[in-house]
């Protein structure tokens, strides 16, 4: 009985020594909460970044999606058997002092069931560089988590066939690309943390504006005050050793650029909404910027009885003639059950250009929409910055709510409004900007919208006022 109950105690104390040493079985587990973590964890996407800056949680997330995938013990995920990944970092250094520690941190030493160094010991291998560990996986097989340097040049990361690769920092362009090559036979996945101090590169158009619309991608913002283990005070220290432009990407995690966004307040999280059905009531008027080998921008738009503009369509193609662009706008007129004249034909406003003809054509586009059934009015107002202006008035959120939404749908107006910036010269870059154009025209043929009227009176405090007035101001 005795040998039972000391074997008994063995075990529980073994336990508890591992419970103490399971950094990865506490996290995100206390009273507080890194809920943009877990949203990383929880999110199914094949293509995911993490914006974000110095401090805000970012590596960490990044480091324990390694280990989940390693050990087989995802919690929000289907775990496999045996993965492979890599760890990917800018140089063997900040690997040896960022990724590899955190992966270190959160992987239990009793799963280990080697490490190969490529410099150092294994006995201690956070002093030293790791090319890569053996896991024991919760389904009995083992696992590799391989470590890689952008230094290495491209070459050192061709050739194998992975589960998924972590990008601590931004790669170069052409590592990026090698990596989505070695997980392709797997269907496997690519996760970044990182900080976006190199501006507008790759990653602003693939990731950040998704130009290609890919369904697999997916990004958030991770910013100081997302990180409830920060010190506010050591926030504050730290925000008064920055210069305001370089502040967006270490305390934000934005984009640095030469000059500015041309709407700040845009942001999904507010303007971007699910669609729903539409009353018919609230129909108002379609805008068209008239591309025709850049693309043709088309919205439908439909306000509500408090003045709040809704973007609930869009037709947004290249190298299309006018008969093409009629029909798909027809099409998606009928689809949303858009009203049309007495004759059935459909309104909409186009910038004032498409009255002009061409060497190339008899007739202008106005005309051509014209015989199509669609009733252009070009008498649109295109003064740039009085339109600029207007926007931002219906995106500014006066008591929290701004009085644009976008539905999600629209994704090509979403990814123009996010890089719509200002050039050298004070004028809107022109590139990507058609969505951009045709809001303007239609905005400018809106009122701004009412100010909220107060609230009824009572008939006590009517009888007050009228009290008040006839004793000259006393009651």
């Amino acid at each position: 009985m005795n040998e039972l109950q000391e074997r008994l105690s063995a075990i529980e104390k073994e336990l508890e020594r591992r419970k103490k040493e399971d950094n990865l079985a506490k996290y995100n587990t206390g009273r507080k909460k890194h809920k943009k973590q877990i949203a990383f964890h929880k999110c199914k996407k094949r293509i995911r970044f993490v914006f974000g800056g110095n401090r805000s949680g970012k590596t960490e997330c990044g480091a324990v999606e390694c280990v989940y995938l390693a050990v087989g013990n995802h919690p929000y995920k289907k775990n496999k058997k045996d993965t492979a990944g890599w760890v990917v970092s800018l140089s063997q250094q900040v690997q040896r002092d960022v990724a590899q520690r955190k992966i270190l941190h959160y992987l239990r030493k009793d799963r280990i069931d080697d490490i190969v160094m490529i410099s150092g010991k294994k006995g201690s291998p956070e002093d030293g560089v790791i090319d890569f560990i053996r896991v024991k996986n919760v389904f009995g097989g083992i696992s590799t988590i391989g470590f890689k340097s952008c230094d290495q040049g491209r070459e050192k990361f061709q050739g194998s066939s992975l589960d998924y690769v972590w990008f601590d920092e931004e790669p170069p362009k052409d590592i990026y690309n090698e990596c989505r090559m070695r997980v392709i036979d797997r269907k496997g996945e690519i996760f970044a943390t990182m900080t976006p101090l190199k501006g507008m590169t790759y990653v602003y158009d693939e990731i950040y504006l998704n130009k290609r619309n890919n369904p697999e991608v997916w990004y958030e913002f991770m910013e100081w005050k997302d990180n409830p283990y920060l010190d506010k005070r050591e926030i504050r220290e730290i925000e008064s050793s920055f210069d305001e432009a370089e502040l967006q990407s270490r305390k934000f995690g934005k984009f640095l650029s030469g000059t500015g966004l041309v709407y700040p307040d845009f942001d999904e999280s507010f303007h971007v909404i699910e669609p729903f059905s539409v009353p018919f009531e609230w129909q108002d008027n379609i805008s068209i910027d008239p591309g025709l080998n850049n693309p043709l921008s088309a919205h439908w738009y439909a306000v509500d009885y408090d003045g709040n503009i809704y973007v609930v369509a869009e037709h947004y193609e290249a190298g299309k003639d006018v008969e093409h662009h009629a029909k798909k706008i027809y099409e998606i007129s009928e689809s949303i059950g858009w009203h049309r004249d007495g004759k059935g034909r459909i309104e909409a406003l186009i910038d004032s250009a498409a009255n002009q003809r061409t060497l190339a054509c008899s007739k202008s586009v106005s005309e051509l929409f014209y015989e199509n059934g669609i009733l252009v009015n070009t008498k649109v107002n295109k003064d740039v910055f009085s339109g600029v202006s207007k926007v931002k008035e219906y995106l500014k959120r006066d008591n929290g709510k701004p009085n644009l939404f976008i539905f999600k749908n629209c994704v090509n107006m979403v990814r123009e409004f996010k890089g719509y910036y200002w050039g050298n010269d004070d004028a809107p870059v022109k590139r990507d900007d058609h969505a951009m154009d045709e809001l303007r025209y239609y905005i400018m043929s809106k009122p701004l919208p009412k100010k909220a009227e107060l609230a009824t009176k009572t008939a006590v405090q009517l009888d007050k006022e009228r009290r008040i007035k006839r004793n000259n101001g006393s009651f």
